[in-house]
């Protein structure tokens, strides 16, 4: 009698395409997800964006910055991306800016006079202005990135500095040189220079810096979040997780009153079809709303999240986060037949969609088709905004593209549930 059972049980599955999704599609797209993220990053690593400022616009600063461009792990620029047709050159503000708006990852900024004295083999004794390197902290990694490229790109980028001073400590430390070999020096410095004007220079730009080599003194500070902890990206990346959870669950209900024959006595009253979906919808936008709501004001009252600087910012988020998951959820149930399969394919997507979109692991820490794909899912806007709010400080009006997006996907699926739920009208 074992084998028969087996046998139903298997014709069951392979019936229920649902399942059978949950069984092997789930696993492989998740395993795939998290193979592109973290696969291939032993041989690669995401690009960082700098914007460089040049004060000093001495031959020196020009080197280095010329020695940074050639780096193919940084994409430096030097002029703002700015939505006006004339581009701008940087300056230490809007550099500030950029990096704290999210348009760039690191500022650099290369201060006046930095040219007298670029480097130093003693850090200690080091009397020139140091560099500063604007970040935000959240992102860990750049910052250290960019200050290792840093002095690879001063020993790459200026070797006519490297050997000038290297003639310097060796005249204070080794004994002074005669007339004869500081005439050779000069002219090979004269050489030198003339060579690495000419570009024959850039062959070395494949050199490492040594281990623990510090020859620029550089001030790192951090512009964004120096004063925050991660609660609100938390807060943000779990809530419109579970919202999605919640959304499609109540959405169910449309499922159950079909099965049961509520919604044909509903639809034989004056109700039209449209009206009581219109109804559905703005349910579960309260009810998404008010679980978003619950999730960070338990932030606020048990891990400080700071709500009451930004309760304009959040509510326009969070309605309009609330709208596009309940509508999201609305589309599942209108397109399933039953609540098991509701359920599996909600799972499904949700996980997928949250994988890709930043709730379980941090868009800018993927490579940069990953983070592209994550514009494609509610997670990855509802989350850019939260971030806006939270982390960024951006005011309401900065919230503008995350809102009008959230916004049209909300309208687009609320549309198409409508369409699909004509079923039930002809039914």
């Amino acid at each position: 009698m074992i084998l028969p059972i087996v046998r139903t049980a298997l014709t069951a599955l392979r019936r229920d395409r649902a399942s059978l999704a949950l069984c092997f599609v789930l696993p492989i797209t998740f395993f795939s997800i998290f193979a592109v993220i973290f696969g291939g990053q032993h041989n690669s690593t995401p690009k960082i964006s700098v914007a460089v400022v040049d004060e000093d616009q001495s031959t020196a600063s020009s080197d280095l910055v010329k020695a940074l461009q050639r780096e193919g792990s940084l994409v430096v620029t030097t002029q703002t991306s700015s939505k006006d047709k004339a581009l701008q050159q940087y300056t230490a503000a809007t550099a500030e800016n950029a990096v704290k708006t999210g348009d760039v990852q690191i500022a650099l900024i290369i201060p006046l006079g930095f040219a007298l004295n670029p480097i130093s083999f003693d850090p200690a004794q080091s009397n020139g202005p140091s560099l500063e390197l604007l970040n935000d902290a959240s992102d860990m990694i750049a910052p250290q990135m960019v200050m290792g490229l840093l002095q690879k790109a001063a020993m790459t980028g200026m070797p006519d500095v490297m050997a000038e001073q290297g003639m310097k400590y060796t005249d204070r430390y080794i004994g002074g040189f005669t007339p004869d070999q500081q005439k050779r020096i000069r002219t090979s410095l004269d050489s030198l220079r003339r060579l690495q004007t000419s570009g024959a220079s850039s062959g070395a730009t494949n050199t490492n810096a040594p281990s623990g080599a510090s020859i620029i003194a550089i001030h790192s500070r951090a512009v964004v979040g120096e004063s925050k902890d991660y609660v609100s990206f938390y807060a943000a990346a779990t809530g419109v997780m579970f919202l999605l959870f919640t959304a499609s669950g109540s959405a169910g209900a449309l499922l159950d009153e079909a099965d049961s024959g509520t919604l044909d006595r509903v639809l034989s009253s004056r109700v039209t079809m449209t009206s009581f979906l219109g109804g559905k919808l703005v349910f579960n936008i309260l009810l998404a709303f008010t679980q978003l709501s619950v999730m960070f004001f338990w932030a606020w009252a048990v891990f400080h999240l700071d709500m009451h600087n930004h309760i304009a910012g959040f509510v326009v988020m969070g309605l309009s986060t609330a709208f596009a998951v309940a509508a999201f959820g609305m589309l599942l149930a209108s397109i399933c037949h039953t609540r098991a399969q509701l359920g599996a394919v909600s799972t499904l997507a949700i996980l997928v969609m949250s994988a890709v979109g930043g709730s379980m692991f941090p868009r800018f820490l993927m490579p940069p088709a990953m983070q592209k794909a994550g514009l494609f899912t509610i997670n990855g806007w509802a989350i850019d905004g939260f971030t806006k709010v939270f982390w960024r400080d951006m005011p309401v009006s900065a919230l503008w593209p995350q809102v009008a997006v959230l916004l049209g996907i909300g309208t687009a699926l609320f549309l198409v549930a409508r369409r699909v739920a004509r079923k039930w009208e002809v039914a």
